[in-house]
């Protein structure tokens, strides 16, 4: 009897380690984060500011500027981050800047984790309210996680959410959802090959270029 009780405290052990092994800390991104919360810029008074943050995708769009001249425009992008990360770093990354208008870039990082979509919307909801609450007069522009060859393979979880947070947004005041989607497949339904870079994930221009038209309607 002594026994099974050592090694059900052993398995309890090793399943506790497991847990906290795969967690993921957010402190990973802290040195990005603090590097584009000290960035300064060089503004036009009279023009909007528009901050999109969130994931790689984000922060691998150097030009972004050069995209929309007619407003300041913040790239707050840093690698690898999940909701849960944008939720950790919300006053560095959102709060601080005071946008006017807000486009959000995860969930992408998240499915490839393996959460479930309904997880992954729960967070988006938190970062939402809080958003609301500090910044009411904010318009929040969701970026649909987009398609890639490296994660066709999730393609049926990337649609499930793609939908529920699509269902969400339509029933939220102030808060539209940017369906990159769809304009990166091709009459098949298959994703575009040459809009990625040769990790088949980070886009290239073409890629950058297929965005632009979608959210230029979220800023005319």
């Amino acid at each position: 009897m002594k026994q099974v009780k050592t090694n059900l405290i052993i398995i309890i052990f090793l399943l506790i380690a497991t847990l906290y092994s795969n967690a993921q800390d957010p402190n990973r991104f802290k040195n990005d984060v603090d590097e584009l919360a000290d960035k300064e810029y060089n503004f036009n008074n009279n023009q909007k500011l528009v901050v999109f943050a969130g994931s790689s995708s984000i922060r691998m769009w150097k030009d972004v500027q050069s995209y929309f001249p007619a407003y300041n425009v913040i790239n707050n992008g840093f690698g690898g981050s999940q909701f849960s990360d944008l939720l950790y770093f919300y006053d560095e990354v959102i709060l601080k800047q005071k946008p006017e208008i807000l486009f959000i870039y995860e969930g992408d990082n998240d499915i490839n984790d393996k959460k479930k979509p309904g997880k992954i919307l729960k967070e988006a909801k938190q970062l939402t309210l809080k958003i609301k609450k500090d910044l009411p007069e904010t318009q929040i522009i969701f970026i649909s996680p987009k398609p890639s060859i490296a994660r066709v393979h999730l393609k049926n979880e990337y649609i499930k959410f793609n939908k529920k947070l699509n269902k969400y947004c339509k029933k939220q005041d102030n808060i539209g959802f940017a369906d990159v989607w769809y304009p990166m497949l091709d009459s098949h339904g298959n994703v575009y090959k040459d809009v990625f870079l040769e990790d088949g994930l980070h886009m290239n221009k073409k890629g950058y270029d297929i965005w632009a038209k979608v959210i230029d309607d979220y800023l005319d």
